[in-house]
């Protein structure tokens, strides 16, 4: 098989691209990288030594491919089937990129933050860069709540790139600092749950969430 993906069930970021690949029915192989594990984690650095997943290995191109909205385009422009995560008129895919740098940058970069900050040692804790990344999912919720009260998807009318980035985040940000009381948001999250690409990689991430300190 032309395509691997280097990943962990548990990474958000890797259940973005794993939406996309759902999404589109595009047959892939996947090796499980556990940095726990010396060899693993060694393995993975020769292919990437930044050491970030996820990783995508093309061996029909001799491509590998780094960065989760990367792979998305790659994905797209190389293996096209099912779902056009990115539409082909320019504004709208404008506009789909922007929705895809929000949910990256202003709901998975302080949930993360959180979360490294949960992962420290007691005595290593940062409390005020935990209360300004709270901040700043409270204020991308008000932003989505607004933005959802108008469009079922987080780019418009047809699912995006932008729903396969903001699916994982919102999924473990609501862990740490509840919706509550965004009832479009709310909406919008269920929506996205109930999409069968979503569903699945939620689902394959279940036996893992012991392992998240939410």
């Amino acid at each position: 098989m032309s395509l691997t993906l280097y990943f962990h069930p548990l990474s958000s970021y890797c259940q973005k691209v794993l939406i996309a690949l759902y999404e589109a029915g595009t047959p892939f192989e996947t090796v499980v990288v556990n940095f726990a594990d010396p060899p693993s984690a060694a393995a993975f650095r020769t292919l990437w030594p930044v050491g970030k997943m996820p990783v995508l290995r093309d061996a029909a191109h001799d491509r590998t491919v780094p960065e989760s909205s990367i792979i998305i385009e790659y994905l797209g422009q190389h293996y096209p089937r099912g779902t056009a995560l990115i539409p082909a008129d320019p504004d709208l895919a404008l506009r789909t990129r922007l929705a895809d740098r929000f949910y990256d940058l202003y709901v998975h970069d302080p949930m993360q933050r959180i979360v490294g900050d949960r992962l420290r040692p007691a005595d290593n804790k940062d409390p005020y860069g935990v209360e300004r990344a709270e901040a700043t999912l409270r204020s991308s919720y008000d932003l989505i709540d607004a933005e959802m009260a108008s469009r079922p998807w987080a780019a418009g009318d047809a699912f995006s790139l932008a729903d396969c980035a903001a699916a994982p985040p919102l999924f473990f940000a609501s862990k740490l600092v509840p919706f509550g009381e965004r009832h479009n948001l709310s909406a919008y999250f269920r929506r996205l749950g109930r999409r069968p690409s979503v569903a699945r990689a939620f689902n394959e991430a279940e036996p893992y969430l012991k392992f998240f300190p939410g």
